[in-house]
């Protein structure tokens, strides 16, 4: 037997652990890496920009590792950018997504503000009110402004979030996304002077800093609350709507249809977001035809005056007379834009353009008349409040007009399903939540995706609120809160955004910032009087989720300090001694390395200095194999990488040691049973083309010979394929946590915590599409 062969049979028989002590530099724990798979390894935040010169200088002990090429600008994600016919089917099929919960508002906007018949002038007040808020809350604040705070094509406010710590220095960075996330921080020099005090005070300040991060948060876990309720509201008030032609249908027939509406609904998701809105986007069309249709006719029918609550004298004039009622009926009038924090969330699935054009272009202009041609019908029948879309349709087209308002109420739930899918990526993306599976369900939309683990839980708690509620009057009073909290959320970091990224003077967003912060409040403070209703449903509900998503992102910033020590080249583990040999360093007790027969991959999280499975299987079995590869895999946000792009090979300190970085997209299959055979064909490549390199360029200064260069670029050739012939290792690392026991009570207790779900969350490692014979897993203990 091999000492190779003793050394897998020590690890995997005896499942043995590698520990590291109060002597020796804590280790990183490792799983496997994959973009759709959970994992708990980080990246290296340490750029090393080398001489990208390969000579045979290169392979000396002590020398720098190579720059192994981890920033590319085409590396980056980037928001996509659609013309001409693209965009305008990416319009439309936004319709039948983001549009839904918003558009379906005319159902009930009028209804839920009045308790009774309206007198005309309040009217006039109310439909004011909604016109102005469409305006300003959605057109303005929204559309034209908060769209632009993307972060390269990701919407929602911890995407807003996520933006500002790439230009402030208010977020703990994850180090696995360091060589991934391009930084834009602006200098010092080019901010006007009170941006660079407030950037000062901002970053100085952890109550501030904590305070972002919590809001960003919050914002997710409402939107995520909201998409427990929206379901089940919406379908359950399109349920509901049957009564107008059934008065006689049974409340449990109502809630059995709504389930069973809502598990279909949910099933359908894997299609994807296209195929979906295929078939719903014409539904929604049609629905806002409806409104459209039906507000010219009360219109030219009945009172055309009603135009005149385009004068905001109205608004103010209704809030004026009524006082504290008019302010509790603003509960009522923001039902107008819920939806619109969706409308956010879900741009990574479409594109500022696209939804820009859809609203402007249509929904907006659909919606203005179906509020007016209500308050038209109204005006002359003013019972009709109770129901205004119905009672307002014109002769003939009742039944119609119900079939299509159930359709639209039930496809309404699509924004904020896709808008959960989408914030939940993010989340996970920037390590506030373990990884769940994501899929990619479009080639050509790159940000259209589906969290199955997700879509289930939201149906399970959606059957569950639609069943227990069981009307749209519960439901109604815990409706709005959370809509109004994210707008309020939003208006700060655009705030920021608009001062940090944008780079206008602080005193010139002061206005803005004042105008939409005063209506959020006003709105908000409203809303807050359904907390007693039913609305602290949402609130608990988000503050449960928001404290498992800090938990989440306290451990691994716990984690990511502890090991930050572990961050070294090569050549801080491994020296060569005055007999030639390699040896440990002095640093680790510079103990003499045996050579091991063999091919060493060792699976690399970082793709930069040396990986930890590697520092640790050599400092603790003073073995290295003959040849090594560090295998690091570098998702990429697109479809596939071609194969000129997909592999980079780089040359490390230690002799016959080379880091193989290979790329894919998010439909590319790397890790596949020939995967040995790919890498092994990579690296000889590698070698053969330096031979041609070194050819053409020799080292004068060096004293070497092409020809030298060219021997010992062979002889490694001849190892390598030595190696491969003999046997073959896929080394890979499970490091495991204890808790310090300088440590609190509470700090023990969160830490606990974020370990045992830490335990149940990490990738397995029979998941891995290897030999099984070929794969050792090196184990090791670390302290935080």
């Amino acid at each position: 037997m091999t000492a190779l062969e003793m050394t897998s049979k020590l690890v995997s028989d005896s499942n043995i652990s590698i520990g590291s002590d109060e002597n020796t530099h804590p280790s990183i724990p490792l799983t496997l890496f994959g973009s759709s798979q959970g994992d708990d390894g980080f990246v290296n935040i340490r750029a090393r920009v080398n001489s990208r010169r390969r000579s045979i200088l290169a392979i000396e002990p002590g020398s720098a590792d190579e720059d192994p090429g981890l920033r590319r600008p085409s590396d980056y994600r980037s928001a996509q950018q659609f013309t001409g016919w693209s965009l305008a089917k990416l319009s439309f099929l936004s319709l039948g997504v983001i549009y839904g919960d918003i558009g379906t508002s005319p159902l009930y906007v009028f209804s839920s503000t009045f308790s009774e018949p309206p007198t005309r002038q309040d009217l006039v007040g109310v439909l004011s009110l909604v016109l102005w808020s469409l305006i300003f809350m959605v057109t303005i604040k929204y559309v034209i402004i908060v769209l632009h705070a993307d972060n390269d094509g990701e919407g929602g406010t911890f995407s807003t979030y996520s933006l500002l710590s790439r230009y402030l220095n208010i977020a703990k960075r994850d180090p696995r996304e360091a060589s991934l996330m391009e930084m834009r921080r602006t200098a010092t020099v080019d901010l006007e002077a009170s941006g660079r005090r407030l950037r000062r005070g901002i970053e100085s300040s952890k109550f501030i800093k904590t305070s972002l991060k919590v809001i960003g948060v919050f914002a997710v876990t409402m939107v995520l609350a909201d998409g427990v309720l929206t379901p089940a509201q919406s379908v359950l008030g399109a349920i509901q709507g049957i009564e107008v032609a059934a008065p006689t249908i049974s409340k449990s027939t109502i809630i059995g249809v709504t389930d069973a509406i809502l598990i279909v609904l949910y099933l359908i998701q894997p299609l994807g977001i296209s195929k979906i809105s295929m078939v719903f986007a014409p539904i929604i069309a049609v629905w806002f035809a409806f409104n459209a249709v039906f507000g010219i006719y009360n219109l030219v029918k009945y009172d055309a005056t009603v135009f005149k609550a385009f004068y905001p004298y109205y608004a103010f004039d209704y809030l004026i007379r009524h006082k504290e009622e008019g302010w509790r009926h603003l509960g009522g009038v923001l039902l107008a834009f819920t939806g619109v924090e969706a409308l956010f969330a879900d741009l990574g699935a479409f594109s500022r353009k696209a939804i820009q054009l859809s609203w402007l272009g249509y929904v907006l202009p659909c919606l203005v008349l179906g509020y007016v041609g209500q308050a038209a019908f109204i005006s002359a029948h003013p019972e009709a409040y109770s129901n205004p879309f119905f009672n307002a349709a014109p002769p003939g087209t009742l039944y119609p007009a119900l079939v299509i308002a159930i359709l639209a109420a039930i496809v309404a739930s699509q924004a904020i399903i896709t808008a959960s899918f989408q914030l939940l990526a993010q989340v996970m993306k920037f390590s506030y939540f373990p990884q769940l599976k994501v899929v990619h369900t479009s080639k050509i939309y790159h940000g259209q995706l589906y969290v199955p683990l997700a879509n289930w839980l939201l149906m399970i708690g959606t059957v569950l609120v639609a069943s227990i509620y069981n009307n749209t009057t519960s439901l109604g009073n815990a409706y709005g809160v959370c809509v109004m909290f994210v707008t309020f959320f939003d208006t700060l970091m655009v705030t920021l955004v608009s001062i940090f990224v944008w780079r206008f003077n602080p005193l010139l967003v002061v206005f803005p910032w004042l105008v939409f912060t005063l209506l959020d409040a006003t709105f908000l403070s409203s809303a807050l009087t359904k907390v007693p209703d039913g609305a602290w449903f949402t609130l608990t509900l988000a503050a449960a989720l928001a404290c498992v998503f800090l938990l989440w992102r306290f451990g691994k910033e716990r984690q990511w300090l502890a090991e930050a020590k572990d961050r070294f080249p090569t050549s801080h583990f491994i020296a060569r001694s005055s007999d030639g040999h390699l040896r440990l360093t002095d640093a680790y007790s510079g103990v003499p390395l045996s050579t091991i027969r063999g091919l060493g991959i060792f699976f690399d999280k970082a793709g930069e200095t040396t990986p930890i499975v590697f520092s640790q299987f050599v400092t603790k079995l003073t073995s290295i194999p003959e040849a090594i590869v560090f295998f690091h895999l570098r998702p990429l946000d697109r479809p596939t990488v071609s194969s000129e792009d997909r592999y980079t090979v780089s040359r490390l300190g230690i002799p016959n040691c080379y880091r193989l970085v290979v790329r894919y997209g998010f439909n590319d299959e790397v890790v596949t049973p020939d995967l040995a055979i790919v890498i092994f064909k990579q690296i000889r490549s590698f070698l053969i083309k330096q031979t041609t390199d070194n050819n053409n360029a020799a080292v004068p200064s060096a004293g070497l010979t092409s020809g030298k260069d060219d021997q010992n670029i062979k002889d490694e050739i001849t190892r390598l394929d030595r190696a491969l012939a003999h046997k073959v290792l896929f080394i890979t690392g499970k490091g495991q946590m204890k808790i310090g026991h300088n440590r609190n009570w509470l700090s023990k207790l969160l830490l606990w915590a974020f370990l045992w779900i830490r335990d149940n969350t990490r990738n397995r490692i029979a998941s891995l599409k290897l030999p099984v014979e070929e794969i050792v897993e090196v184990g090791f203990l670390k302290e935080i």
